[in-house]
């Protein structure tokens, strides 16, 4: 079986100028790829990416999914994709139920359209564990189902992987799907460590802590997770490829807040909660992934949860 190395390929990355996109950058162009970012800077900062910009072999477009002829554009002499482009606040979904249909399933159909055209035939994309919904089965493997999201954005990502394996088989291209636990680290610009950051430095005495601070998810670094996809890219060969990536254990919102108040080096901190078993609605209180699939191909997380959140909440602090 023949294995293309992730090195000297033309690349597009779209959302490259995000928190995730812009570490699957810094991955890439040290790997000796030639990088186009494709990017509406809506929720990307130029500030993530600016140390590549005017380097020879690293192109910035910025522009929008929805836009045809740009995207045309952008999917020019390229020979891979990573897709990571969405609007990725899954509360948003409750409030306006217009912004994951287009950002995430007509943004990515427009993106498969244009590849088909262009002759491109290879696509890694950035899933959710919340594609699972409630799972009846912890650690979750990929192979669950049936997939039930209760989120409007785990039901636009599964109709994202529904669009890119039936494009996969239709015409001949190839896939890459990562299910993704919960993310963080530096460039981190939503998410709980962000929102308890920003709560405790407005009041230091006080944290609110969203349900009943049991609520029990997986965490990785990003640095990890950009690990895990590279690696499986270069080591899974099949027609659509679908990893869990995660770590191996979970943490609640209660011990992220201690280990930001011990980290803020603050005292007396009084938490106090919404109530309920979850943070919001769409929310799923219980969440770990299986990672086996990964492990049989020789990739595995170097840290748990806790000490994911520990490294986040410090480079957090310190500016990264």
């Amino acid at each position: 079986m023949h294995l293309d190395p992730l090195s000297n390929r033309r690349v597009l990355v779209t959302g490259g100028a995000g928190f995730i996109g812009s570490h699957i950058i810094d991955m890439l162009v040290k790997k000796g790829n030639f990088v186009t970012v494709f990017d509406n800077m809506t929720s990307g900062s130029p500030e993530f990416i600016d140390e590549h910009l005017g380097n020879d072999g690293f192109n910035f477009i910025e522009g929008d999914l929805l836009d045809t002829s740009e995207l045309d554009r952008a999917c020019e002499n390229v020979d891979l994709v990573f897709h990571v482009a969405a609007n990725p606040d899954v509360r948003l979904g409750a409030t306006d139920t217009g912004v994951h249909f287009e950002q995430n399933i007509t943004a990515t159909y427009n993106l498969l359209e244009a590849m088909r055209l262009k002759g491109i035939k290879d696509i890694a994309f950035t899933s959710t564990s919340t594609i699972y919904g409630e799972a009846g089965i912890i650690p979750t493997p990929e192979h669950y189902g049936p997939l039930i999201p209760i989120s409007l954005y785990g039901a636009s990502k599964l109709a994202c992987e529904a669009l890119i394996t039936s494009y996969s088989h239709t015409f001949d291209m190839r896939s890459w799907i990562f299910r993704f636990a919960n993310i963080i680290g530096p460039r981190s610009t939503h998410g709980i460590i962000v929102d308890f950051i920003e709560k405790l430095g407005n009041d230091p005495k006080s944290l609110e802590i969203l349900g009943d601070g049991m609520q029990s998810k997986s965490y990785l670094h990003v640095k990890q997770c950009v690990d895990a996809m590279a690696f499986a890219v270069e080591n899974s060969n099949d027609e659509v490829n679908i990893f869990n990536i995660g770590s191996e254990d979970t943490i609640t919102p209660t011990r992220i807040g201690e280990i930001i108040v011990n980290e803020m080096g603050l005292e007396n901190v009084d938490f106090h909660y919404t109530g309920g078993k979850r943070g919001w609605k769409g929310d799923v209180p219980k969440m770990m992934l299986s990672v086996g699939k990964l492990e049989e191909l020789g990739w595995k997380p170097k840290w748990g949860s806790e000490k994911c959140v520990r490294e986040t909440v410090r480079s957090l602090l310190d500016g990264d």
